[in-house]
C-alpha cells in the first residue's frame, strides 16, 4: 500500500512539472514575442528620428516608411523589396533615403511592396554635385566598384578641384531626387584610361546592407520636372 501510494504521488508530481514546462514554455514565447516587437518598435522610432530633421526642413516632402523584407539573390547590384507599396502612395521612380541620406530609388511596384535599386546600382543616375567646389555631375553605380562598395560621380574637367573627404549631395536635376540629399563622401579622384575622362568614386555613408528601415519620399515639390522617360 505504502508503495502503490509513492508511485501515485510520484506520477501526480510528474504531471504536475510537465503541465508547469508547458506553462513556462508559453510564457518564455511570450517574452520572446514582447522583445521582438520591442525590437521592431525600437528601429523604426531610430528611423524616424533620423527622418525628422530632414522633414522639419523640407516641410514639402510627403513620405511612407518601409522596411526591407528580401534581397533580391537574382541581381547582381543588390537590389532589395520593401513592404510598402502602391496601397501607401508609392510610385515607380522615388527617391528611398534613410534620414538625409540617399539608399536608392524605387523601381517596381506592386500593391503592397516594391523593388528598391541602390545608389551603388549602374542602372540608377543621380543628379550631383560636391557641395565644397560646386561642382556638377551624375552619380551612377559601376560594375568593378560594385563589391568595394563605390560608386562614381561622372561628369568632371580636367581641371576639377574636387578631393579626397569631399561630400557628394542630390542637386535636383532630372526631378526624381530633391536636392540636398547626401549621396557619400569623395574617396579618390582619378581618369578614365579608355576614355580619359575625369571622375570621382564615391562611398556612401550608408551601403543599403547596413540598414533595414527606409523612408520612401512619394511626392516633394518639383518632382518629375525634366526628368527623362526611359
Amino acid at each position: 500500500s505504502e508503495s502503490l501510494g509513492d508511485v501515485s504521488a510520484s506520477f501526480r508530481s510528474s504531471t504536475l512539472y510537465r503541465a508547469e514546462i508547458v506553462e513556462l514554455e508559453k510564457e518564455l514565447d511570450s517574452y520572446r514575442k514582447q522583445l521582438a516587437d520591442y525590437g521592431e518598435l525600437k528601429k523604426k522610432v531610430e528611423a524616424y528620428e533620423e527622418f525628422y530633421g530632414i522633414k522639419q526642413k523640407n516641410s514639402d516632402y510627403e513620405f511612407c516608411y518601409g522596411s526591407v523584407i528580401s534581397k533580391d539573390a537574382a541581381d547582381a547590384y543588390g537590389s532589395f523589396v520593401l513592404n510598402t507599396g502602391s496601397s501607401d502612395g508609392v510610385s515607380v521612380g522615388d527617391p528611398v533615403i534613410y534620414g538625409e541620406y540617399v539608399v536608392g530609388v524605387v523601381k517596381k511596384v506592386n500593391f503592397n511592396t516594391c523593388v528598391v535599386y541602390t545608389v551603388l546600382d549602374p542602372r540608377v543616375n543621380i543628379g550631383a554635385f560636391e557641395s565644397g567646389t560646386k561642382e556638377y555631375g551624375y552619380v551612377s553605380g559601376d560594375t568593378a566598384l560594385f563589391s568595394q562598395g563605390l560608386s562614381r560621380l561622372y561628369g568632371l574637367n580636367a581641371s576639377t578641384s574636387i578631393v579626397k573627404g569631399g561630400i557628394v549631395c542630390t542637386s535636383g536635376a532630372g526631378g526624381v531626387f530633391p536636392g540636398g540629399l547626401i549621396i557619400g563622401e569623395v574617396t579618390a579622384v582619378k581618369n578614365d584610361e579608355v576614355t580619359s575622362a575625369y571622375y570621382a568614386e564615391v562611398k556612401p555613408f550608408y551601403l543599403p546592407g547596413d540598414i533595414t528601415d527606409v523612408f520612401v519620399i512619394t511626392s516633394f515639390a518639383g518632382q518629375g520636372e525634366g526628368e527623362i522617360k526611359e
